[in-house]
């Protein structure tokens, strides 16, 4: 069954669910700047709106657009911030 989650006050919050492709979520995130952990390799898709990422090992921000993805290393923390109401699907490997 689906297993809901809610972070930073309900300002994020996915469902996770079992994809073709394995475990995986689909959630919204509110305007803001967060940092995230990895237990797996994640690879994050944009579904709506825009993200812009920090990196580990970058100094800047880089914006994915809906449509665009990007990989985070398993076992880092990464910076999100969030400019417009955004949806994404996340994918673990």
């Amino acid at each position: 069954m689906f297993k809901s989650n809610e972070y930073f006050d309900g300002k994020v919050k996915s469902i996770a669910f079992t994809s073709d492709d394995g475990p995986a979520t689909v959630g919204v995130m509110a305007v803001g700047e967060y940092e995230f952990g990895t237990d797996s390799i994640e690879i994050m898709t944009v579904v709506s709106g825009s993200m812009d990422i920090k990196l580990p090992g970058n100094d800047e921000w880089t914006t994915f657009q809906p449509g665009e993805s990007f990989e985070v290393a398993k076992g880092v923390r990464f910076g999100v911030r969030i400019q417009v109401e955004t949806s994404y699907l996340c994918l673990y490997k």
